[in-house]
């Protein structure tokens, strides 16, 4: 059970991408028991990034399905439109960070993409650059439902 954040800028859409992969996602993380998906994001944006954000609509709903590690994993992911309290805290270009999960350490890239860009690259999931284009044109638009089945990484 995981939440990302829609963060857009000046045109351009913040995501993250592991040295070991070369696929982004969008920025978030794992919820905790009894943490709440506002929470949620709030703390991974803190953790990852020293960014205080503002939690604002649900946007999409998604169901993904990839392998991991010779392993499949169902991983329900809701995205969230956020924005930051303070614009100064992210840089406008790219940017490293070191993140934390249990005891390892590994570096994070962070990029500032604008839709055209996404929609040639490798992003999770795979229909982000349709999904952007579609909020950007509708901002009012509902809550999207949508499958995403990955057969490699």
């Amino acid at each position: 059970y995981r939440v990302a954040g829609i963060l857009i800028r000046n045109g351009k859409v913040l995501l993250q991408k592991p040295l070991d992969d070369d696929g982004y996602a969008f920025p978030g993380g794992h919820v905790e028991f009894g943490e709440t998906n506002e929470q949620t994001l709030i703390r991974e944006f803190r953790e990852e990034i020293s960014a205080d954000i503002q939690v604002d609509r649900l946007r999409w709903v998604a169901e993904m399905f990839f392998p991991r590690s010779g392993k499949s994993f169902h991983q329900i992911c809701l995205y969230y439109d956020v924005s930051l309290l303070d614009d100064t805290q992210v840089p406008a270009d790219r940017f490293m960070v070191t993140d934390i999960r249990g005891n390892q350490s590994f570096q994070l890239e962070f990029s500032w993409l604008t839709v055209s860009e996404i929609e040639k690259a490798k992003v999770y999931p795979g229909n982000a650059g349709e999904l952007l284009r579609d909020l950007l044109k509708d901002p009012n638009s509902g809550v999207r439902h949508l499958v995403y089945w990955e057969s490699d990484r």
